[in-house]
């Protein structure tokens, strides 16, 4: 193992994985709102929309993101439609966490008991206060243990990225490969930034995961 070179390639995966947390939390945020919104109409089973909604969770899980990736980067060209690397990897991303959000929160929506409803309505709450102070804190709850697995899943997921040109850590440790041949020293610089940024935010999720519990909620 070159710890000289190692040193000196610190940099270059500093600069991946700041792209990596970049790019990932940008399409975690989208992926969630659209997940959330997806959950609710599936929840209160809306006509039509919830057939469309089910159609694409089932496409968006069963392609991997590698293949949507290429669907944006190198199929919408083709129509005429240029989007940048980045933005096709936060749409990619958006696109394949939006049915994993939307299946988690749907989850933790259904385990609120009805009997939470009835509850909230014979103290004269409104449909919409229902939801909003007594279905929706507990869904969040409930499902934050998936909803924590789906943020560490889609941030790994971002190891795919290089396949559209993008410097994530996948990609600077194929040309210190490539370049250099120094492939232990790359494989372990990679290996070591993923658990470097990734842990931490295990453990905040952790965390947060114990702090609702402690509340009462996630039950």
């Amino acid at each position: 193992m070159d710890l000289d070179f190692i040193r000196k390639a610190i940099p270059m995966y500093q600069e991946a994985a700041f792209l990596v947390l970049r790019l990932g939390g940008i399409g975690i945020i989208f992926a969630f709102i659209i997940g959330l919104i997806i959950s609710i109409v599936r929840y209160y089973k809306l006509p039509i929309l919830s057939k469309i909604f089910e159609g694409y969770i089932e496409l968006s899980r069963n392609t991997p993101l590698m293949i949507q990736l290429f669907f944006l980067y190198f199929g919408l060209p083709q129509v005429g439609i240029q989007l940048s690397a980045e933005v096709c990897g936060i749409l990619g991303l958006t696109f394949l966490g939006g049915s994993y959000f939307a299946e988690a929160i749907r989850g933790g929506l259904e385990s609120v008991p009805n009997i939470q409803m009835e509850s909230a309505s014979s103290l004269g709450l409104s449909n919409t206060q229902t939801f909003l102070y007594v279905i929706f804190p507990q869904a969040i709850a409930n499902s934050f243990p998936s909803i924590g697995a789906n943020i560490i899943f889609l941030l790994k997921e971002t190891s795919v990225f290089s396949a559209i040109a993008l410097a994530d850590l996948v990609f600077v440790a194929k040309d210190i490969m490539g370049l250099y041949y120094k492939t232990n020293e790359a494989l372990f610089l990679m290996v070591t930034t993923y658990l470097v940024f990734l842990l931490p935010i295990s453990l905040l999720i952790h965390f947060i995961e114990r702090r609702l519990r402690f509340a009462g909620f996630g039950n």
